[in-house]
């Protein structure tokens, strides 16, 4: 087994699942979080469901490369989500998300050492390291802000509930 991507997979595995230093994780800010709350809005902010979307969308073009596949995803696709219209559509939705991350998770295990310094299909992108040391990061910084609009949501709810 290869150290540094053991390494990787369980600091992919703990900003999804838990155990990471931060001490939040995405499956603990949306395990309260209802269908209605993930799709608020407010202004021009995304939506919960939306960055829930925007993360996982990364994690399954990652998931095709690491399975030998092409490299193929578009930024202006990975806003993209199905219409969430019910507790049961947020419930498959998550559930799949958290899914694809512990495929995602299970493959990073899997690569050999030489091919994380090698090219992530095109130069320009880097090398593999980058890529997935860069889909953690990504997770950790839309992670704070699905915390802060959770927190919003929360005050919101407070507010009108009155």
């Amino acid at each position: 087994m290869n150290p540094t991507t053991q390494h990787l997979a369980k600091h992919l595995h703990g900003v999804f699942f838990g155990g990471n230093w931060t001490d939040s994780n995405l499956k603990m800010q949306l395990k309260d979080v209802t269908w209605q709350q993930s799709t608020l809005k407010f202004e021009d902010l995304n939506s919960i469901a939306t960055l829930v979307y925007h993360i996982n969308y990364f994690i399954e073009v990652a998931s095709r490369v690491l399975e030998g596949g092409p490299l193929e995803g578009k930024d202006t696709e990975s806003f993209n989500h199905p219409p969430i219209k019910s507790e049961d559509d947020w419930n498959q939705f998550t559930s799949q998300v958290f899914t694809s991350a512990e495929h995602f998770s299970n493959l990073i295990k899997e690569v050999p050492e030489e091919l994380l310094w090698q090219d992530f299909k095109d130069p320009k992108y880097g090398n593999y390291y980058r890529n997935i040391q860069g889909i953690i990061e990504h997770t950790h910084y839309h992670l704070g802000q699905i915390a802060l609009l959770k927190k919003m949501i929360q005050v919101f709810y407070t507010k009108n509930a009155k």
